[in-house]
This record gives C-alpha cells, structure tokens and sequence, in this order.
C-alpha cells in the first residue's frame, strides 16, 4: 500500500481530458402522423396558416390549414391532415386525404379518402382507395401507368363501339 510519505511511487499524475466540441442539439424528426412514406423532406402548411394561390415545388407536403388555388407537386405526395381544409385541383404522385378536399385531384400513382376524409371533386388516378366513413362526391378515371400514354393510345387501331344486348 502507497503512503504519502513514500517517495518514487509510480502512480501517474492524472491528465487533463481535452474538451470535447457539444454534440449538435436534436431536430425532432417531423412525424408522418401514421402514414408509411419514404425518408423524403415534407413541407408542412400548419393549422393555423391560410394560403391562397398556386403551390409548387419538388417536396411532399403536409396541409393541416387552408389552401385555396392550385396545388401542383408532381413526383411527390400530398397529404391533407385531419384540421386540413383545401379548395383547389391537386396534381402530384400521390395524395392522401384525411381532412376535406374541394376540386379535381390527378394523381399518377394513387389517391387514398382516409376514413375522416371528404373528397367533392374528380379524380384520376392509377388507383384509388377509399375507406369505409369517408365521403366522396365526384368521378373516376383509373389510368394505366404507363410510360408512354400518348404514344400507345396513337398506335392502337380505333374500335367502333360495340353494342350489347338489352
């Protein structure tokens, strides 16, 4: 055992610890509310905002206020939340809705009415959902996805309409 009084002991004299930079302060990752989607960066018009005009861009967005005009954001997803309230045509990939919708939606993947959802518009689309409680009011138009629609539709001889039986 090692006395004060003892001289030529081994034990080392502690160093200093250099000081380390702070660890960045954490940005809570937005939430997707419940909704599976790619790691991609969202945009999000809150509830308590009111927009009136065009949207584009090239990000998703999430709409919990008021939009009115034309939302154009193709090649991504358009969410409509639960506090959403939206008056205008939406063209994206793909538009999900839980809040209510006024005008034509166009979408080249799908458009999915959540159960508190409310569509009053047409819609086109590759596919559709629309879940069970929800209210929609409008048409339908299922389009193939095809990469290359014009060219097949200008290839394909023209069909005289065929007449059914009665």
């Amino acid at each position: 055992m090692w006395k004060p009084s003892q001289t030529g002991s081994n034990i080392p004299t502690p160093t200093p610890e250099p000081p380390r930079p702070a660890p960045p302060a954490s940005v809570p990752e937005p939430s997707n509310r419940g909704l599976a989607a790619a790691p991609t960066d969202q945009a999000t018009i809150g509830k308590g905002l009111s927009i009136k005009g065009e949207i584009t861009g090239s990000e998703s967005l999430y709409i919990d206020g008021k939009v009115e005009g034309s939302i154009n954001l193709p090649g991504n997803r358009v969410t409509v939340g639960r506090n959403g309230n939206v008056a205008a045509n939406i063209n994206a990939r793909e538009v999900v809705i839980l809040g209510k919708v006024r005008g034509n939606v166009t979408a080249t993947d799908r458009v999915d009415i959540r159960t508190e959802g409310s569509l009053g518009g047409d819609v086109a689309a590759a596919r559709i959902s629309i879940e069970d409680g929800a209210y929609f009011k409008g048409g339908i138009d299922i389009r193939r996805p095809d990469s290359k629609p014009a060219m097949a539709a200008a290839s394909a001889p023209a069909e005289a309409p065929k007449a059914f039986p009665a």
